[in-house]
């Protein structure tokens, strides 16, 4: 039976009967008072019994409609009151939140800060750079860096910051081997490349018009770590891709070199994936707006 009854006839049965008027129940409903008297006509063919007496001069509620009322409204408030909470605590920042991120100290400290703000979250944290893709199941959010066109994946990606780049390298590698000045000369000489990115190889660069550029290089120090790429370049161990701002200081002071050539290294990006675009939880909305307004989060470094 209940199948075959809609919400909305019961709302209107309800409203009608505690009005005691069709013309008010369909002003307090903002409907068409053909709707509501239709409700209340569709409601009695299915329960098969009339629920108001009504002559030109007054209305009254039947009895079987004084049952129904009697009998449904504590239903009816309940229903209610349980689809108000699941709003409320839609709206809400609390509850589990399982994130996968890189290791990062400034990541951590936006983390935590938004852990602080909002003391309703637990939070679920694991740590990886490059995440595999049978490995995301059961995270609410993924922390990922990249540089280039993203893979197809079923995740939605949210860029959260990005960095410029630059390709450098110390004054004594420099020195000793043939200082490249096309980026076809990176596979010739040392580079310094991460470890699981296309198998460590492609440098990804991009032209005036924002095209990208591959370009393999040769790397015998491949690293899943900016700052061991840093300190790699620093030591002399290979040219290196590196966001400027994590190596203004080295460069202003002449520990590494800027080199130039006739493309721009592609920007590194760190984006937030999760699994669906619609309906997305207070709780992932909040922390992607969290990280995108924290100014150091995710630099890789």
């Amino acid at each position: 039976m209940i199948e075959q009854i809609e919400q909305q006839w019961l709302i209107s049965f309800h409203c009608v009967y505690e009005n005691n008027s069709f013309k008010r129940a369909a002003e307090f409903l903002n409907l068409p008072t053909s709707n509501v008297s239709r409700h209340i006509a569709l409601l009695e063919d299915k329960l098969n019994t009339r629920l108001f007496e009504r002559t030109t001069r007054r209305m009254a509620p039947t009895d079987a409609g004084e049952q129904l009322y009697l009998s449904t409204q504590p239903l009816l408030g309940k229903l209610n009151d349980a689809l108000e909470d699941v709003t409320r605590h839609s709206n809400k920042v609390m509850g589990q939140l399982k994130v996968l991120m890189p290791d990062s100290p400034q990541l951590a400290q936006a983390v935590v800060s938004f852990c602080i703000q909002h003391p309703s979250i637990s939070l679920c944290c694991d740590t990886s750079l490059s995440p595999k893709e049978d490995l995301l199941d059961g995270f609410d959010l993924i922390l990922s860096f990249h540089r280039g066109k993203l893979p197809d994946s079923n995740w939605v990606a949210r860029e959260i910051r990005r960095w410029p780049s630059v390709v450098v390298a110390s004054p004594k590698l420099i020195q000793t081997c043939a200082c490249p000045y096309q980026i076809t000369d990176l596979s010739h000489v040392p580079c310094i490349s991460s470890l699981t990115s296309l198998n460590g190889t492609p440098w990804i660069f991009k032209n005036s018009n924002g095209e990208l550029i591959i370009q393999k290089v040769q790397s015998a120090f491949k690293v899943n770590s900016g700052c061991l790429a840093k300190s790699g370049a620093l030591a002399g161990l290979g040219f290196a891709i590196l966001p400027v701002e994590s190596c203004f200081d080295e460069i202003n002071a002449g520990y590494l070199e800027v080199v130039e050539l006739e493309y721009e290294p592609e920007d590194l990006v760190l984006y937030a994936f999760y699994a669906s675009r619609k309906h997305v939880t207070k709780k992932i909305s909040m922390f992607i707006q969290h990280l995108q307004y924290q100014p150091n989060a995710g630099k890789n470094e």
